[in-house]
């Protein structure tokens, strides 16, 4: 359930940036009550701290049971200075460690205690939290403070709805236990990439010029965004590590250590994406082979200094033997080797190593249909699977390419039942729009989350990356979680487009239960982020929104990318069309569009074998040509333009008909935005900014429509049916 409508305009942040979804009203409904709170710690500490702002903004109280060292907040009303337990309560949030509850609070109390234990988990785990209204006391429990910080901003996701009424007892935990945000953020500018590689949103909210960037209410702003829609963990700098960032490991930790104290408070833990040539790019020994007694001790010796800055550091992300990054095939040596060097150095302090699965032969030639990019992940470290350490987290793209408008899921992820994997997405619309257009990819993310390997009765993915059993003959791993390239930067608005917000807090969300309803969740976000108007019809944004949202990932599909083909994107990069871009350079990108027909062959029968990797149904299906979804059947198959689908139209008018349709969609979408200008509804600034982000859309689909239109009617012959203009 969400709370009740809360559309328009929302104000500026203290800090002077966009309050996205935590704008001060979100908080009233907290703000208004009398709130008790029971436990110590950090996180604790947090939460009183919030409850108190909102409190002194909307006139309520929140008071600490006997014990507590931490001091009283309040707002108007005069706070007991020494609170009794017979003082009226509204919301209690406690530890179930806490000692004796005061006596209003004990229904709801008991009611959650017994749920809890005497369901299919006892206890509510590390991050877990117990929710119940009685008698008009809203409780939340938890185990540890972590759970009562989340507890707490689903409260305010809640806002009204959590107050007043008899709720049923909630037991939430997350699905995934890992839930972490990648920055892509260079220290140093790169000549070619900038401060922030594919980030549009600005510069980096961590780094400037190759120095801290020194804005510590814009990093804890950001650290309070993410614990809300629920991410735990934050990688500060690039996969892509060059000599500067190589150095945040040494004689630079104490600029990282400093982000970890800023991010701590809000349960975020800190890690690092580190050069695997490290030691050779320092200076300080001749060699990185993973197998080297003086090797594996300068690590070793590289992580005790990291945790005695950072004691609760998460860990390394690398990106090794890939696009020109380091690794250990230099020295003859597997992945696995690499990444338990790494991982032994880390074991003692409970630390883990990201290893990307990113690896695939950047040097083909596209005369060779048999070399075959989408291959290279699962052909790399299939053979490996069970030779890595626990603390290794292989970290897989959801598809098998590079993060496409459409792919299939990896079949690494079905294929590794012995090694932890986590999913790895992109927020940051790299091939989406660039956060210039309107894309929301929570129902793709969702598709992907929910997508069965081994059939509907099988497990999905969520389950495979959050460690649920995934193969009956063999014991599951733990699984890695997820991973989500960041679209945030320095910009006012976080994203750029004020509207790709909703990407970051729906993959929070997802992370944390995958089951959810991707439009509910845009719901949620727009409950939070857009504030009561005093005039004006809410229905109208929340109905504008939706129209221009819901459905804008298919959208841009359609006015893009056909039937699963990628990559037809000006080299570099990677916005705007260009059908050929790709298609004769070194990188596997090809659509292999001639005469005759289109499409990659990667049947088991006559193409690259692709099909093989998965299992089945899917084997099967993506094999066939009569079963293979319409969406995707480009990407496994080379088929004439005249070819019918499954839908009952040819290849090469499903292209002309698509691109057409995706422009009026884009159209339809101004339109809906332009009804809302000037209504009070938004604030004007933001409303320009999405008019003027959504004129570039329309421009752009035009471009594309065009592009695309004419290239293969110039290939095919084929005319359009309906008659409309082709260049």
């Amino acid at each position: 359930m969400t709370a009740p409508s809360r559309t328009a305009a929302a104000k500026v942040g203290p800090a002077g940036t966009h309050p996205a979804w935590l704008p001060p009203e979100a908080f009233r409904a907290v703000g208004t009550r009398q709130t008790l709170i029971s436990g110590d710690g950090t996180l604790v500490d947090t939460v009183r701290d919030e409850i108190g702002r909102a409190c002194a903004r909307y006139g309520g109280t929140v008071r600490r049971l006997p014990g507590d060292a931490a001091p009283e907040r309040g707002g108007a009303g005069t706070v007991d200075p020494r609170p009794g337990m017979s003082a009226p309560v509204d919301l209690m949030l406690a530890l179930r460690t806490s000692g004796p509850l005061p006596p209003g609070v004990g229904t709801a109390t008991q009611e959650i205690a017994a749920t809890v234990v005497t369901g299919t988990a006892v206890g509510l785990g590390p991050e877990g939290f117990a929710l119940a209204c009685r008698d008009g006391v809203t409780v939340v429990l938890a185990d540890e403070p972590a759970g009562l910080l989340y507890g707490f901003f689903h409260v305010v996701r809640l806002g009204a709805a959590a107050f007043g009424t008899d709720r049923p007892v909630e037991v939430h935990r997350p699905a995934l236990r890992l839930r972490l945000v990648s920055h892509w953020d260079n220290v140093a500018v790169d000549p070619r990439m900038g401060q922030v590689e594919r980030g549009y949103a600005g510069g980096s909210v961590f780094w400037r010029d190759g120095a801290p960037r020194h804005d510590p209410d814009r990093v804890r702003d950001y650290a309070r965004l993410l614990a809300a829609c629920g991410l735990n963990a934050l990688a500060v700098n690039n996969v892509n590590v060059h000599e500067t960032e190589t150095r945040l490991l040494t004689e630079r930790l104490d600029d990282v250590a400093a982000l970890a104290d800023l991010v701590r408070p809000y349960g975020i833990r800190l890690h690092l994406s580190v050069n695997f040539a490290a030691p050779v790019v320092l200076g300080e020994l001749p060699t990185a082979d993973p197998l080297d007694d003086d090797v594996r001790a300068w690590w070793s010796k590289a992580v005790r200094r990291v945790y005695e800055a950072i004691p609760d550091f998460g860990g390394f992300m690398v990106k090794a033997d890939s696009e020109g990054q380091p690794g250990p095939f230099r020295y003859g040596r597997s992945h696995a080797d690499g990444a338990n060097m790494l991982a032994d150095a880390l074991a003692p302090f409970g630390g883990l190593v990201h290893w990307r699965a990113f690896v695939y032969n950047h040097r083909q030639d596209w005369r060779d249909r048999s070399t075959d990019r989408a291959r290279a992940a699962y052909d790399h470290f299939t053979p490996l699977d069970g030779r890595f350490r626990e603390n290794v987290v292989l970290q897989v793209k959801h598809g098998p390419m590079d993060f496409q408008a459409r792919e299939p899921v990896s079949p690494v992820l079905a294929a590794m039942p012995g090694t932890r994997l986590a999913v790895e997405f992109q927020a940051t619309q790299e091939y989406t729009g660039q956060q210039r257009h309107v894309c929301y990819l929570g129902p793709y993310w969702s598709e992907v989350l929910r997508f069965a390997p081994w059939g509907p009765a099988g497990p999905t993915v969520a389950d495979l990356v959050g460690g649920e059993a995934r193969d009956a003959d063999k014991a599951p791993a733990r699984g890695g979680g997820l991973v989500v390239v960041s679209n945030v930067g320095d910009d006012h608005y976080w994203t750029g487009h004020p509207l790709a917000q909703a990407n970051l807090y729906a993959i929070g969300r997802l992370a944390w239960a995958p089951d959810l309803d991707p439009v509910a969740v845009l719901d949620e976000w727009i409950d939070l982020t857009f504030t009561p108007a005093e005039t004006g019809d809410p229905e109208l944004l929340r109905g504008t929104l939706h129209a221009l949202m819901d459905g804008s990932w298919r959208t841009y599909e359609r006015y893009t990318a056909p039937l699963g083909v990628g990559f037809m994107v000006v080299p570099g990069t990677h916005y705007g069309p260009a059908v050929d871009g790709y298609e004769y350079s070194r990188w596997g990108t090809y659509h292999f569009a001639d005469r005759d027909g289109v499409g990659v062959d990667r049947t088991r029968a006559t193409g690259t074998g692709f099909t093989g990797q998965y299992p089945q149904p899917w084997a099967d299906r993506y094999e066939s040509l009569a079963e293979c979804p319409d969406e995707l059947l480009l990407f496994f198959h080379h088929v004439p333009y005249r070819h019918v689908l499954r839908s009952g139209s040819t290849v090469v008018q499903h292209i002309y008909d698509t691109h057409f349709a995706g422009v009026e969609e884009v159209v339809e979408m101004r339109r809906r935005w332009e009804r809302i200008a000037g209504t009070g509804l938004v604030d004007p600034a933001l409303h320009d900014r999405v008019a003027e982000r959504l004129a570039e859309q329309l421009r752009c689909a035009e471009e594309w429509r065009d592009r695309i239109n004419t290239y293969f009617f110039r290939k095919s012959g084929v005319p359009d049916a309906r008659g409309r203009r082709i260049h």
